[in-house]
């Protein structure tokens, strides 16, 4: 039996049969032949000589010794003193135990053994450990370079990875790998992550994204100034390039000149700047400065050196100064562009305040050294703004107007802060500022002022200041003072007595009180006559009472103001609160037929007081500022203008309100006329309602045009006879509107009724002695008949007045715009019948009319000789006109008196002359043709206004402040003109392309070239919109806004690319809801139109135009809600009233958003005095009956 596996054999032999029986102590898993060659291997290791072991250990001692002198010490020198203590102990007391057991007995077992030699494999594993080191750094070489370390590290399971300090380090040369087939195999070396957080590494590192810090940061910097090499001589061409200045050194050799130190340069191959760095000394300061302005873009320092060194050579160039103000945001920008990823939003509030200061610290010292410059007193009092409270604010203000009181661009800036700061506006304080400015600048201009001289065009600039109170008025609901503001200028004007004409502008207000507070009828009252009238009456023994007339006109029944009282509560108060602002604009006037006095006025609002008017009254001394006056009157009750003779607001973004500036020139059936009316986007008085809201009446209402038709009455027959003409185009313009508006709203019966009234008032104008000659009333009656569908009755009309304008031909500006429109009409009735041009140009109508324009005849019938002719007319008659045309400005300047100047003013019109011309060629010829003519015209034409306006007036900017001197009348009226062409140029391509094929790249560079030049005119902006939405990408729609928008400082153009994105954001909406055909999308998955809308909104609303534009507020609030936003709309709404609080369309707009504010709406308006014609309480009563 074999108990002991490891002889087993020696069992067997002395036992054979014994296997069978005990089999159960076997062990078949047991291999007999490992066993002897364990047990051979224990013996061995028994056997070993003393003095072999004792040699192994000096070894392995002096291994630790050369570790801990040579190796670099990894640990601190008290840890391993402690542990080569420890060793010594365990190894005496190892031997200790050996040399007992060996005493005690000569048995040595397996197990034994096997732990023994465990502990010595450790034992050579840590002195393994002890003794590593890098290969380099060994002083000797040794035969055994490389050892195992079998020693676990339990930190390789916690971090995944080797420890950094266990990795060496090496720098790979090249890319390639040894043992690698270089065309079809390699490897891939990644940069380590650690070496990628390194800042400013290898600097063949991937390339910054176009968003980078650095990308953004070059593209603001300055291009380097491209430097044109000089050409060398065809003698002297070669095959390499001159390195250095080598005309420099030929001109030095020429001279006989040479290099100051020839040690340095002692062959002359150096150029002068080498030569000066080998001596030690720099470049002079001019070749520096060339060196600079040639190289690379200046960094921040270099420019703010630059800056810092011209201001100290030109201390008075102020605009020198305010440009260094300016360039602080841009530092700032740099600067918060670097550091904008870790900085919290206090750090960079405690930035953008740190950058304030600087700005006016720089502010300071400017106007320290330019006391008079109100430029940069306006710039610091801006900077200041954001900085000091509004009492300060208010208080420093004041102080500058007092030390400035002449200056009308200061006066400007001081009442559009009292208008827009919110903390300290209200309506009162404001109106009283307005007085204060105009009463101060009427001294100045009496001459009363003795310190301060009257500056020229101080009279234009009170006008303007004037109307811009009238309007604010309105903004504000007090449409009832503006009103008698206007009413009183007139009587002020016109019916001013000679007795006070001589006297100071404060005593012939003292002198007006009395009439004004006298009850007698004003101006557009039944009954007025005049303030003229009245003093001589009052000389005479006062006014005879006429009896009451027994007047058979019916009053009007006031219709029930609440319709429906289930509405919402401020649904109702919106209604009811528009209603009245239409119904109730007059002032309210006590008639004494009926035995009304002053108590018997429900809402006292609507009674105006001299005290709220009678600073604000100013003389105006020239009959050209007198006309103006009258004009902005008209176009304040909402009756087109000549915009020219009218003058443009200094101010126009102000006055921006009414949707339908964006919205124009939308008519497909008038591709060519329907620009004869442009909406210059401003409300007239009674129509204050919300953004989207429709008008009450297409007019005045009946009260409203009495009032019209007795302003036209008492103040007609002070006019001359030209101006009367100008008052009547205006009045048939109007009758024309109010029927265009009836027809857009598609009510044929309210169309009919106002056809028949305008029609009436049409011929009533043309019965007056001074009309009936008038081919522009003529051809204003002929378009309304034409609008009116009655096509046959407005051909009569045109024969008739085309035969009135007899033989003139194309040399009058009057039958050319005549039979400008008659051809347009006719070409756009017989598009639409047809597509494409008429086979034979002799059967159009339009070719029959324009040649009968250029024959001078009546004749019906036309013949190819007669084209010729015609053509050959029109081609003289252009030519003779461009050519004097300076010499017709000229004449203008230098004679403005009477008849004289308006013979000479029609001279400049060539917008009929050029269209007929323009129009005739397309019909006959071709598009080229008529595109020949209109850039002949157009390249003349702008040509010279570019010559005769390069600084004062900017092509298209409206916003730019018109000289006041006499030019400025002709430079508006050809800057119109040269609108007027490029709008008809753009018409006529884009009928061609609506009847025909014709690649719309044509179009395009039309339009993007006149926008340039003319950015603010909203009706190329119509037809840029309706162009480019024919296509799906917007990149080169957006980069052209963009390009316009950076260089004008106009808000037309930042209207229009908003009203692009969302036109384009409809497209897309409507594109996503047509993919579901089984449900509707509750919400629109996100396209990023609308974080780009929302980015245009607030880079408008950022400039200074912008901010101040209640249009651009009513829309940002309207297109917040419309995305569901309501809180953020809730706070744009805020921000609004922070910068247009006197916007009381913008409260209205919010009533209808948040019905739920209501209270809160109706208090702030109240706190700030605008005007409420239906308080809550009134509201609560109407609800309740």
């Amino acid at each position: 039996m074999a108990l002991f596996p490891a002889f087993a054999e020696a069992a067997n032999t002395k036992v054979e049969n014994s296997s069978e029986e005990l089999d159960w102590l076997n062990n078949k898993s047991f291999q007999t032949g490992d066993a002897i060659s364990l047990h051979s291997r224990i013996l061995e290791k028994t056997g070993e000589k003393p003095y072999q072991k004792a040699s192994r250990d000096a070894s392995s001692s002096q291994g630790e010794e050369r570790e801990v002198g040579d190796g670099p010490p990894r640990k601190k020198k008290k840890k391993s003193e402690k542990k080569r203590k420890k060793k010594k102990k365990h190894k005496k007391r190892s031997e200790r135990n050996s040399s007992s057991n060996g005493s005690d007995s000569d048995t040595v077992y397996p197990s034994d053994l096997i732990k023994q030699e465990e502990e010595e494999d450790r034992h050579q594993d840590t002195s393994l450990a002890s003794r590593f080191s890098w290969l380099d750094d060994l002083q000797a070489p040794t035969g055994h370079p490389f050892c195992v370390d079998r020693k676990p590290d339990s930190a390789n399971w916690t971090y995944k990875s080797l420890y950094r300090g266990d990795v060496a380090r090496y720098r790979r040369k090249g890319s390639s790998t040894l043992g690698l087939d270089s065309q079809r195999q390699g490897v891939s070396w990644e940069e380590s992550e650690t070496k990628k957080r390194q800042k400013g590494g290898d600097s063949k590192k991937t390339a910054d994204r176009y968003f980078s810090t650095a990308s953004r940061q070059l593209l603001k910097s300055e291009p380097p100034l491209p430097v044109s090499p000089v050409a060398p001589d065809a003698l002297q061409l070669s095959s390499y390039l001159p390195v250095g200045d080598v005309d420099e050194k030929n001109k030095r050799q020429e001279s006989g000149e040479r290099f100051p130190t020839l040690s340095v340069n002692p062959l002359g191959v150096y150029d002068s700047s080498t030569a000066l760095w080998l001596q030690g000394k720099g470049q002079q300061d001019d070749q520096k400065r060339d060196l600079e302005t040639e190289g690379n873009p200046v960094s921040v320092v270099g420019r703010t050196g630059e800056f810092n060194r011209r201001l100290r050579e030109q201390p008075s160039d102020t605009q020198l100064w305010i440009q260094f103000i300016h360039y602080q945001d841009e530092v700032s920008s740099v600067a918060f562009e670097e550091e904008q990823g870790g900085e919290s939003a206090e750090h960079r509030k405690s930035s953008y305040r740190a950058i304030l200061d600087k700005k006016l610290s720089i502010a300071e010292r400017a106007v320290a050294m330019n006391p008079s410059c109100i430029a940069l007193q306006l710039e610091r009092l801006r900077i200041c703004q954001e900085l000091w409270e509004p009492s300060a604010l208010a208080k420093e203000w004041k102080k500058l107007v007092f030390l400035h009181p002449n200056s009308a661009p200061m006066w400007r800036e001081y009442l559009l802060f009292t208008q827009s700061y919110f903390s300290s506006f209200t309506v009162t304080k404001v109106n009283s500022a307005y007085g204060k400015c105009l009463s101060t600048l009427s001294a100045v201009r009496d001459g009363s002022m003795l310190s301060h001289p009257a500056p020229p065009g101080l009279e234009e600039d009170m006008l303007d200041i004037f109307t811009q109170q009238c309007h604010f008025l309105r903004q504000s609901g007090h449409s009832e003072k503006a009103i008698s503001l206007f009413q009183a200028m007139i009587d002020f004007t016109f019916f001013k007595p000679d007795s006070v004409k001589k006297l100071s502008t404060k005593q012939q207000v003292e002198f007006f009180e009395p009439f004004w507070d006298s009850g007698e009828a004003r101006v557009g009252e039944v009954g007025a006559r005049g303030w003229k009238a009245w003093m001589i009456q009052q000389e005479q023994g006062g006014w005879l009472q006429p009896g009451a007339e027994d007047e058979d006109e019916e009053e009007e029944e006031e219709e029930e103001e609440v319709k429906d009282r289930s509405l919402p509560r401020g649904t109702v108060w919106l209604d009811v609160e528009s209603m009245r602002e239409a119904a109730h604009w007059l002032p309210w006037r006590p008639d004494k037929a009926k035995g009304q006095s002053e108590e018997d006025c429900e809402d006292p609002d609507r009674q105006v007081l001299f005290d709220d008017i009678g600073s604000s009254l100013i003389v105006l001394s020239s009959s050209e500022l007198q006309f103006q006056l009258l004009l902005k009157f008209l176009s304040f009750l909402g009756l087109p203008v000549d915009s020219v003779i009218s003058s443009p607001p200094c101010q126009p973004g102000l006055l921006l309100e009414n949707l339908s500036l964006l919205t124009q020139g939308n008519d497909l059936q008038r591709p060519l006329t329907s620009y004869e009316l442009p909406d210059l986007g401003m409300n007239s008085v009674g129509h204050m309602t919300t953004l989207q809201g429709v008008r009450k009446w297409t007019g005045l209402g009946n009260q409203g045009e009495k009032f019209l038709t007795n302003v036209f009455g008492i103040i007609q027959p002070v006019l001359p006879p030209l101006r009367r003409g100008f008052l009547s185009l205006s009045w048939i313009r109007y009758e024309k509107l109010k029927v265009l508006r009836c027809l857009h709203s598609g009510n044929k019966k309210r169309l009919r009724s106002q056809g028949k009234s305008s029609k009436r008032v049409a011929k009533r104008l043309l019965k007056e002695p001074d009309n009936r000659s008038s081919l522009v009333l003529w051809r204003e009656y002929a378009h309304l008949e034409w609008i009116l569908g009655n096509l046959d009755e407005a051909r009569k009309v045109f024969s008739t007045a085309t035969a009135m304008g007899g033989t003139k031909g194309p040399s009058g500006p009057s039958l050319c715009e005549l039979c400008l429109l008659w051809s347009q009409l006719e070409a756009e009735d017989g598009a639409k019948g047809q597509t494409g041009q008429h086979a034979d140009a002799t059967m159009s109508p339009a070719v029959r009319v324009l040649t009968r324009l250029a024959e001078g005849t009546s004749s019906q019938s036309i013949s190819p000789v007669s084209i010729l002719k015609a053509r050959r007319s029109y081609e003289q008659a252009l030519s003779s006109s461009l050519s004097a045309l300076d010499q017709n400005i000229q004449n203008l300047q230098s004679d403005r008196k009477g008849s004289k100047e308006d013979l000479q003013e029609e001279k400049l019109m060539l917008r009929g002359l050029v269209g007929c011309y323009a129009l005739f060629q397309y019909l006959t010829v071709g598009i080229q043709a008529a595109l020949t003519v209109y850039s002949q015209a157009r390249d003349k034409m702008e040509e010279l206004h570019r010559k005769r306006a390069p600084d004062s007036v900017k092509p298209g900017g409206m916003e730019a402040s018109f000289p006041a001197a006499d030019s400025s009348l002709t430079d508006r009226r050809l800057a119109s003109e040269c609108e007027a062409l490029a709008v008809q140029q753009v018409a006529l391509l884009r009928f061609h392309t609506n009847i025909s094929v014709f690649p719309l790249v044509t179009l395009r560079q039309t339009l993007t070239s006149a926008l340039s030049a003319w950015p603010s005119s909203a009706p190329l902006w119509c037809i840029y919109l309706q162009l480019e939405n024919h296509y799906h990408s917007a990149g080169r729609a957006r980069r052209f806004f963009h390009a316009v928008t950076r260089d004008s400082s106009s808000v037309t153009p930042r209207l229009f690319a908003i009203v692009a994105e969302q036109q384009r954001k409809q497209l897309v909406d409507a594109a996503q809801r047509s993919c579901c055909f089984d449900e509707p999308l509750p919400v629109l998955p996100e396209n990023g139109l609308s974080n780009r809308i929302r980015g245009l909104f607030e880079s408008a609303i950022a400039t200074e135009m912008g901010a101040h534009c209640p249009l651009l507020w009513r829309m940002y609030v309207h297109f917040l809600m419309s995305e569901g936003k309501a809180d953020k709309a809730r706070g744009i709404f805020y921000k609004g009233l922070q910068n247009i609080p006197w916007a009381k369309g913008l409260y209205m707009d919010a009533v209808q958003m948040f019905p739920e504010h209501l209270q809160e709406f109706i208090d702030l308006m109240t706190e700030k005095e605008l005007r409420l014609r239906l308080p809550l309480e009134e509201l609560d009563i109407l609800l309740e009956d």
